[in-house]
């Protein structure tokens, strides 16, 4: 499947892939004018639904300035080689990003041991009486391989409700794959248990933290513990055992970059590993959901992630959940991550609120 997108690079975006340590080489770099492009639509539908597909996208009107800019980007085609690199990206774009994020929202930061995991307790400079018996558990994206999140999920949202967040630096795949971060994030809960009461503990994530989200209160509920107060599932999935529509649609930057034609089987995955994808923890789509606490999911309409994110939700409604959905315009996947979108104060403020209502009711 072809899809093409008709804007072009922009320099804050290209700054970003710079921070992650990508490198921009697009294939007319070194040509005074890009090679012309597919200007109609076409559809050839095979016989098993496969379908081969030529779009022209214009940018949506429908999103703020900032977020058009920010979708008019052509990222580069290809990942980093190595995990190595990967991770070496990531850290860079991590630390960049949450010292960023402490200028626009001021917390206090602490590395601490909480059961026997490595944390770090992000305090607001300011908790009102009412909000200081509260604790909100935040585990970071970045793919169970990477740590792409860690302060810049848990800062914002410390600031915003007045909350102490515990952000979970959970053991990685491959070195550590399925059920490591789950242990490591239920380790992290029991400990709180002992100075918190549940309803009390919201626990947040995005990407993969959204994914493990939901695996951590599936595999409370089997270790008949109290379940949390809340969980806000930000772009994430609940079925290991197979591909959602929209990975086939978008890569992690939306319409740009390389995206190869899915497998019709699950691809391997370093988190899963050997274990069965299908496993009730490792894929909640398949747990018993009755009785969960309300949860917020958020995503947007070029979230490789939003087939995943929407599905699960459907999963809480028809379990009878208290579960909110908001899909953003347009934008791609965590474009939360990204505070300078008039989108991401608005997804910032949303999960904010949606935290200050349903903690210690």
């Amino acid at each position: 499947m072809t899809i093409i997108h008709s804007a072009r690079a922009m320099r804050f975006t290209a700054a970003l892939a710079l921070i992650l340590g990508l490198t921009i080489s697009p294939a007319w770099a070194e040509e005074d004018q890009p090679p012309p492009v597919p200007q109609t639509d076409t559809t050839t539908i095979d016989a098993d639904g496969t379908a081969h597909i030529t779009r022209v996208i214009p940018a949506p009107k429908t999103v703020s300035p900032e977020a058009q800019k920010a979708i008019s980007w052509n990222p580069p085609a290809h990942m980093p080689p190595s995990l190595e690199a990967q991770r070496a990206g990531t850290d860079a774009f991590r630390k960049g990003r949450s010292e960023e994020a402490r200028k626009l929202y001021p917390v206090n930061v602490e590395e601490k041991i909480v059961g026997g995991v490595r944390t770090d307790v992000i305090t607001p400079l300011t908790i009102p009486k009412e909000k200081r018996d509260r604790v909100l558990i935040n585990v970071h994206g970045g793919g169970f391989v990477t740590d792409s999140g860690s302060l810049v999920e848990g800062i914002p949202i410390a600031n915003l409700t007045q909350t102490t967040v515990v952000s979970v630096y959970y053991r990685l795949a491959p070195e550590h794959p399925f059920p490591a971060a789950v242990d490591d994030t239920v380790a992290v809960y029991k400990e709180l248990l002992k100075t918190h009461k549940p309803r009390n503990v919201g626990l947040f994530g995005t990407s993969a933290g959204a994914v493990l989200t939901a695996e951590v209160a599936v595999e409370l509920r089997r270790l008949g513990l109290p379940l949390p107060a809340a969980l806000g599932i930000f772009s994430g999935l609940g079925d290991m055992s197979q591909s959602g529509d929209s990975e086939a649609f978008f890569t992690i930057w939306g319409l740009g970059g390389e995206l190869k034609p899915p497998s019709k089987e699950r691809h391997d995955s370093p988190y899963v590993g050997s274990h069965d994808p299908r496993d009730p923890v490792l894929s909640p789509l398949f747990a018993d959901l009755k009785g969960f606490p309300p949860a917020l999911f958020v995503t947007s309409t070029r979230d490789l992630l939003l087939s995943g994110t929407t599905i699960l939700h459907r999963a809480f409604l028809s379990a009878g959940v208290d579960a909110q959905l908001v899909v953003f315009e347009a934008l791609p996947h965590a474009f939360w991550y990204d505070y300078r979108l008039p989108e991401t104060k608005e997804a910032l403020d949303l999960m904010a609120k949606f935290f200050n209502e349903k903690l210690g009711r």
